[in-house]
């Protein structure tokens, strides 16, 4: 029997068994993913060499854990075919979507969709249910996840969500999912406010002028500079702030305008609108 299985074949279900078999977590004989799509399927057999199928109930039928990496707006349908095919009661006009003597507790599944709460995903599936809210950095190895599991998700279930998840970055284990809105709005959509304050830093740069290219280059590498000093250093941001900005030099000056501008509160404001559409999208 295959160790996981992934339902979606996509970007990030990609990612997360390249980084499984990189770090030696799994064999390719012990993945197997389902995909609408031929090419993604020949993709994942090509690059991998990982089993692939056309088949969501296969996937049910030979992994012990289902990885549901599927878009939101397809998850409903799924969810359906997997509750109908574990459901011996269930009416069916097509014997082949069973899996019989395969009952919810016998396997534990793991769900990447944004917004499905635990409240969803234990209706159809039974109380052995993760929730994992990744991001894109993922992709490059980098990514950072948080999960919550629902009662019938043990001790054992959430240790072997975060060897996954940790195999294409870090990962942590959270006590309420309410807190994923927050997650949501930080780590899953920080990617973007990165990039966002790169491009307004390398454009910024140009005006004073510097080249495009130069500018992108230097703020990437300053970015990641400043991050590594912040990993390494036991000071607190506040305190590594002062150190750079000596008195009535130029990051003063720089700082100056940040706090005239309202540069904290524009985070408060952003991160907040985040957390409050994630809740808005969880009550869907």
């Amino acid at each position: 029997m295959k160790k996981l299985g992934f339902i979606g074949g996509g970007n990030m279900a990609e990612a997360l068994a390249r980084g499984l078999l990189q770090r030696k977590v799994f064999a390719p004989s012990d993945l197997i993913a389902s995909d609408v799509d031929p090419g993604r399927r020949r993709k994942l057999t090509r690059q991998l060499k990982i089993k692939t199928t056309d088949s969501n109930l296969e996937v049910l039928r030979e992994a012990r854990a289902i990885l549901l990496a599927v878009k939101p707006q397809t998850i409903d349908e799924v969810l359906a075919e997997l509750a109908a095919a574990m459901n011996p009661r269930a009416p069916s006009t097509d014997g082949a979507k069973r899996a019989p003597g395969i009952k919810p507790a016998d396997r534990l599944f793991i769900s990447i969709a944004a917004g499905i709460t635990l409240g969803r995903l234990t209706a159809a599936l039974g109380k052995r249910v993760i929730r994992v809210m990744p991001n894109a950095p993922a992709m490059v190895g980098q990514g950072m996840a948080a999960l919550v599991g629902a009662p019938g998700a043990g001790k054992a279930d959430q240790a072997f969500a975060l060897r996954i998840f940790r195999a294409v970055g870090d990962a942590v284990a959270l006590s309420e999912e309410g807190l994923l809105d927050a997650v949501t709005a930080l780590s899953g959509s920080g990617p973007a406010y990165v990039y966002l304050f790169v491009k307004a830093l390398a454009e910024a740069a140009v005006s004073e002028g510097l080249p495009l290219e130069l500018a992108v280059r230097m703020a990437l590498k300053t970015i990641r500079g400043a991050e590594e000093n912040m990993r390494q250093s036991d000071l607190s941001p506040a305190e590594l702030i002062r150190i750079v900005a000596s008195p009535g030099g130029t990051t003063e000056a720089a700082l100056r305008k940040f706090a005239e501008t309202g540069f904290s509160d524009i985070v408060a404001h952003a991160i907040h609108a985040a957390a409050e559409r994630s809740r808005e999208l969880g009550r869907v």
